[in-house]
């Protein structure tokens, strides 16, 4: 088990495989990396790929996770995830809860509409996204926070919304390149976590899942291993507004 371990070969977004495959194909080679994926692997999202992709009404329900709220703040983000602090897998790698709790969920059926694979091999996959996505829904958040089994997508998805950057912040999600084996921008993530704060001497203090001692723990990582910094929108901590009923 280790906490980098490649889950390219469950989990490619259509948009990075496009690019990846059209490079390659551009260079008249076959695309290195890149898995043989399944039929669906092109389907959009679940609501626009084929009816035979859809779960049954039962299985396209939300996942566990707590009523939206409007005044979660980063700290509370933090807190979710400190209390979760010790959780371990199992002797296969998977297992947890956060495992049970993504492949309950509606994004589940999204994510295997985008890069095809099966259900099952959610169970003993990486898991590092999966229990911030466990976190984040939690507070109701799963539309600013976002959700995701795939840290690479996940990065884009910030990226396409222009919430990414290079300062870390308490509550940002952070995803870094730990084996350093290559690759551009987003390419070469292979872990992610919570950023606690920003020690001010080159290192961040985060939460992460799927550590290389296979739980959730509280780290000191140097800030050289970051590639860059998603920025989730939590309600409570935008300025208020300093006219109008809200302000008073």
């Amino acid at each position: 088990m280790t906490e980098y371990r490649d889950s390219s070969q469950l989990l490619l977004p259509t948009r990075l495989l496009r690019a990846a495959a059209g490079v390659a194909l551009a260079a008249g080679v076959a695309p290195v990396g890149i898995p043989a994926l399944g039929p669906y692997a092109l389907a959009r999202t679940s609501a626009e790929a084929s009816p035979a992709l859809a779960a049954p009404a039962a299985a396209r329900a939300p996942g566990p996770g707590a009523p939206r709220r409007t005044g979660v703040t980063a700290a509370d983000m933090i807190r979710v995830a400190e209390g979760q602090i010790g959780v371990e897998e199992d002797a296969d790698g998977g297992g947890t809860k956060f495992h049970a709790w993504y492949m309950d969920s509606a994004r589940a059926w999204e994510t295997l509409a985008r890069d095809g694979g099966v259900m099952e091999k959610y169970t003993d996959a990486p898991w590092c996204a999966m229990f911030i996505s466990w976190a984040g829904a939690q507070l109701g958040l799963r539309r600013t926070v976002g959700a995701d089994a795939y840290a690479v997508a996940w990065a884009g998805w910030f990226q396409d919304r222009d919430r990414w950057g290079e300062t870390a912040r308490p509550g940002a999600l952070v995803y870094f390149d730990l084996d350093d084996d290559g690759g551009s921008g987003i390419y070469r993530i292979d872990h992610m976590g919570l950023v606690k704060r920003d020690n001010g001497d080159g290192t961040i203090t985060t939460i992460e899942g799927n550590t290389d001692r296979g739980r959730v723990e509280q780290r000191v990582r140097d800030a050289s291993e970051v590639i860059g910094y998603g920025y989730p929108d939590y309600p409570g901590d935008r300025p208020r507004p300093t006219t109008g009923p809200a302000a008073r």
